[in-house]
């Protein structure tokens, strides 16, 4: 039985292919077309699905697309009176749907009557929450799903037991604490409120997607003008009566200068004022608290409804990369354990969307946890070394070497004060590099955050890089020792590691760690140990292989990156290559 699930019309386009109750591949279309959080069809993520399955598309018996438009009909027409133009974009998006047979038919030069999938639609917020709990290892769970906006709902939760999910209720727009999140976000340039008045500024046809401003000019009377810094322009709808150009907002929340002021060139980055950080951290502290709120009062709603404590959640939405909340789950709730699967926000749904028809629809039992998060392509070392051969030059040392040795000498590179980039195995799934598409660093030299910053990353200085560390050490190092192998939680670092590990030390004495589990990372754990062997300290400075790009996803890529920027060392397979 084969199952492909597919994000498609929306940020985060995605694939990922159930075989027999088994995750076979899932990758984000932003990986193959290199732009960012890549909306309208992924094509070439679907087509890596299908070929990491060995099937064809015509083979594929369900098809599932999380998306319905049959719910919350009321409110939506209710707004729809409101806000015409919004209803009139939704409905141009949903014309989309009504045609994925023959984009998929085109996309792989098959005739639509061969596709003899059946097609299932499943609601944004229980595709969420499928991919959090039917991949979790729980048996019995609280469920909870937290984002922006999806089928006109911000919010759902319920209740997970075996191959089950319980929905038990939502939030409708324009209720949302992930738009509140975002808006104040684009204030301060990473638009009171607008969203609810004439509705989201939303593109997600193809390309990177676009989000309008979700402000409105009380908020900037009330605090202040925004904060402008670098990205793209679009003309805002004519909702400016001015007629003038107004910032568009990617998905990565990016805002702009006004490309007419003289004042401001377009690589402008204004300057952080105390205002903004009081602002955000405010932000902040007011999501938690309505998040913590959630958390509670979902656990006390299970024990009253089924007379027993889920001592678990499974969570998901974008919400759920909030690595500060997360953390403090212990310490706020009765919870024990805790599962977010790596690829929270919206590229998770298709995982989500192919799980839901396996279990829910289909009624087959569990078999599957992800514990890990390596389910996109790999790369022989054969075309590694056809990559390396055709971008080598002069002014490189190559060296192929055994594991033992790549992983020693590598580990000695990185002790020496080298910025190295790690090329190995298959690409992550979800937003963190976890040690196959990473650059890592020594975390003992504080200096080594503006370096990558300097050399490679190109990021605000307050922006964290994340410590890895075996999975065994964990509480030597922090004050939480529950697993983190998604790099989704921010555990206090022991006030006595700070020193030892100032790199990834947040100013706040937290970290957004990734703990290293042997079984699951072998290489990546050995290099880590490698590195406490030489230095005393299991842990490296982890972020991500890229520059101001999706992560890298082929060797070419790597090659490339490593090229443009100031990195030292790339290991790549079995290859070291130096400067």
């Amino acid at each position: 039985m084969i199952i492909l699930g597919i994000n498609v019309y929306h940020g985060d386009a995605s694939a990922a292919i159930v075989v027999d109750g088994q995750l076979v591949a899932a990758a984000e279309e932003e990986r193959f077309t290199r732009i960012k959080h890549c909306a309208g069809f992924p094509a070439h993520a679907v087509r890596y699905c299908l070929d990491a399955a060995g099937v064809q598309i015509d083979e594929v018996d369900h098809i599932a697309i999380p998306r319905k438009r049959n719910v919350r009909l009321l409110r939506k027409a209710w707004y729809a009176l409101r806000m015409p133009q919004l209803a009139l974009d939704r409905l141009r998006a949903w014309g989309r749907f009504g045609d994925i047979r023959t984009t998929l038919a085109q996309a792989f030069d098959v005739d639509p009557a061969r596709i003899r999938a059946r097609f299932h639609f499943i609601e944004h917020h229980v595709a969420h929450i499928a991919s959090a709990f039917f991949v979790s290892p729980f048996e019995r769970a609280a469920l909870l799903s937290l984002d922006g906006l999806g089928d006109f709902a911000s919010a759902m939760w319920g209740f997970g037991e075996g191959n089950r999910i319980y929905i038990w209720g939502s939030v409708a727009f324009p209720h949302s604490v992930g738009m509140y999140y975002t808006a104040v976000t684009q204030y301060l340039g990473l638009r009171y409120f607008r969203h609810h008045v004439d509705g989201p500024t939303m593109t997600w046809a193809e390309g990177e997607p676009q989000l309008g401003p979700l402000f409105s000019d009380f908020f900037v009377r009330r605090f202040g003008p925004l904060r402008r810094c670098m990205g793209p322009w679009v003309r805002d709808r004519g909702r400016d009566t001015e007629n003038r150009a107004r910032p568009a907002f990617s998905a990565g929340l990016r805002s702009s200068v006004r490309p007419d002021d003289p004042n401001q060139s377009p690589t402008t980055v204004a300057p952080i004022e105390r205002r903004h950080e009081n602002l955000a951290a405010t932000l902040q502290a007011r999501l938690e608290e309505v998040v913590f709120h959630q958390w509670n009062a979902l656990y006390r709603l299970i024990e009253r409804r089924t007379g027993l404590p889920a001592k678990a959640l499974a969570y998901a939405g974008g919400v759920a990369f909030n690595c500060v909340a997360n953390g403090q789950i212990f310490n706020v709730t009765p919870f024990e354990d805790f599962y977010i699967q790596p690829a929270a926000g919206d590229a998770g749904l298709a995982i989500g969307a192919a799980f839901y028809v396996w279990h829910q629809v289909l009624g087959k039992p569990r078999s599957f946890v992800m514990n890990h998060a390596y389910w996109g392509p790999e790369f022989s070392e054969a075309a590694i070394r056809q990559a390396i051969d055709k971008r080598a030059d002069g002014g490189l040392r190559i060296a192929e070497l055994p594991e033992d040795e790549l992983v020693r000498k590598t580990a000695q590179r990185i002790a020496e004060g080298k910025v190295v980039g790690w090329f190995q195995g298959r690409m992550e799934w979800g937003p963190r590099a976890l040690g196959n598409r990473s650059i890592v660093v020594d975390p003992r030299r504080p200096e080594m955050k503006d370096v990558l910053n300097r050399r490679v990353k190109h990021r605000e200085p307050f922006r964290p890089f994340a410590p890895s560390i075996l999975e065994e050490c964990t509480g030597e190092y922090f004050q939480q020792s529950y697993p983190s192998p998604f790099m989704l939680m921010a555990y206090r670092v022991r006030p006595e590691k700070r020193g030892v590990i100032p790199a990834p030390t947040h100013v706040d004495g937290t970290g957004r760690l990734q703990t290293v589990s042997r079984p699951v990372n072998p290489l990546y754990w050995r290099l880590i140990d490698e590195f406490g062997k030489l230095t005393g300290v299991p842990v490296l400075l982890n972020t991500s292989f890229n520059e101001n790009e999706p992560i890298v996803c082929t060797p070419e890529e790597a090659l490339d990156c490593f090229l443009r920027t100031h990195m030292d060392v790339l290991a790549i397979g079995r290859f070291l290559i130096e400067r």
